[in-house]
């Protein structure tokens, strides 16, 4: 997904929800990203999540991030999924 580098603080990058046919504790699910501090995690409404930018973007240092996206349910032992989206910055001429 390409992502200019002037986006704006917050702005949403993707919307996706996760679900687990379990229940109770079973069927609780956990979401989290991977160590990336230009982009954070928000849960919007039951298993809706979406990945914001937290800060700004610079084509010129960075021209590609690799989030990964991890979820987890209450299970004892938890069964985990991840995926990877891949962020390509797109350059705007900032001179």
């Amino acid at each position: 997904t390409p992502v200019p580098e002037d986006t704006p603080l917050g702005t949403v990058i993707a919307i996706f929800s996760v679900q687990d046919r379990d229940s109770g504790a079973n069927g609780e699910v956990q979401c989290s990203i991977s160590d990336s501090h230009q982009f954070r995690l928000e849960k919007s409404f039951d298993n809706y999540y979406r990945v914001v930018t937290a800060e700004l973007l610079d084509r010129e240092q960075v021209q590609e991030y690799n989030v990964t996206v991890r979820a987890a349910d209450g299970g004892s032992p938890a069964l985990q999924s991840s995926a990877v989206l891949a962020l390509q910055v797109l350059d705007v001429n900032d001179n």
